[in-house]
């Protein structure tokens, strides 16, 4: 585990990657960049053991401490476990910690290859890791694993991708749009540049997202009362959604919204856009988990991907969960995730 570090007069779990001035995929230079991240356990003599574990949407480090853990698939006993933070989650550099002149809305995009990249940076310079037993991820960290594989096969051993995908779908960019504008269309939001958080269309962002993050069916058993002890749809809102939401910088969530539009694996040059080549790249013994419920990462698409891997694997996780089913809350979904993680590393 790495040492804790003072962040003011608080003490922070992780810890940080001066990278320096950082060219993006864009061409824009994004100067002074720092990347955070938390370790567990310890790298072997042969340094071999360990697994990167990238963050989700307005994610953070300790949001993945579910499946790391004496017994988990991710066991600190056997594994050294990077847990790197997306750039724009606000710990990572992010619109709303970095100085003029790419503060707030004039934060550049940022893409998943960009995070990779800089994560890859992180991994040889400061570690000097040339193997990796395993890319895993949630959501956007699944994209971020997708992305691995692709750029660096011979590093790669294993990968597992669970709720997400290699590309952006049509469908899923148009969900994240009607979020966003939900959020711009806050007067208080002011191009960016507000003097306080826009909370109202905050909470207009979080509640468009709402319905799509869970299953038809998970209302409709309403296990939202059952599992979440909500007496009602609207605490549902107030008590367990928004929050999540209103904790983030209204910048930060629309930086890493972009970066999850502008998923694709094959932007690259190498691949040239063509998603299928960028796919058969991947050489890694894989396993991709969708959810069967997912609205926006539906296990359809993970079955196109999967057509391309070479050494792939299709497991659905069969639960009414939808795009949560990665998360960690439900224990049988979470167990399920485990447990192919545990086969997948065990092979």
């Amino acid at each position: 585990m790495a040492p804790r570090r003072r962040r003011g007069s608080v003490v922070a779990d992780y810890e940080i990657f001066e990278a320096g001035d950082v060219t993006l995929q864009s061409g824009v230079v994004l100067p002074a960049t720092r990347l955070a991240y938390r370790t567990h356990g310890r790298l072997n003599a042969a340094r071999d053991n360990a697994v990167i574990f990238p963050t989700h949407y307005s994610g953070t480090h300790d949001n993945n401490a579910w499946l790391i853990g004496p017994g988990m698939a991710l066991d600190p006993e056997a594994y050294f476990v990077i847990v790197p933070n997306m750039l724009g989650n606000g710990i990572s550099s992010s619109p709303s910690n970095t100085p003029a002149p790419c503060d707030g809305p004039r934060f550049p995009l940022v893409t998943v290859r960009d995070n990779v990249l800089l994560q890859h940076r992180l991994v040889v310079e400061r570690f000097g890791i040339t193997t990796l037993a395993l890319v895993t991820g949630h959501s956007m960290g699944a994209q971020q694993a997708f992305q691995w594989g692709a750029l660096f096969p011979p590093m790669v051993r294993r990968l597992a991708p669970f709720c997400g995908s290699a590309r952006t779908s049509r469908h899923n960019w148009l969900f994240l749009e009607g979020c966003k504008a939900a959020l711009l269309a806050d007067a208080a939001f002011d191009g960016g540049d507000y003097a306080a958080p826009p909370i109202r269309g905050i909470r207009a962002f979080a509640r468009v997202y709402a319905g799509w993050a869970w299953s038809q069916t998970f209302f409709r058993q309403r296990l939202d009362a059952e599992r979440l002890g909500q007496p009602s749809l609207e605490a549902f809102l107030t008590d367990v959604w928004e929050p999540s939401f209103l904790s983030h910088d209204a910048n930060d969530l629309l930086a890493m919204l972009a970066t999850w539009q502008a998923a694709d694996i094959s932007a690259d040059p190498r691949f040239a856009g063509d998603l299928g080549r960028a796919l058969a790249a991947i050489t890694a013994k894989a396993v991709v988990m969708p959810c069967r419920t997912d609205l926006y990462f539906p296990p359809e698409d993970s079955a196109i991907e999967v057509s391309h891997m070479p050494d792939a694997a299709l497991r659905v996780i069969t639960s009414v969960w939808g795009h949560m089913a990665g998360g960690g809350i439900n224990p049988e979904d979470a167990q399920f995730v485990s447990s192919e993680l545990k086969a997948l590393l065990a092979a």
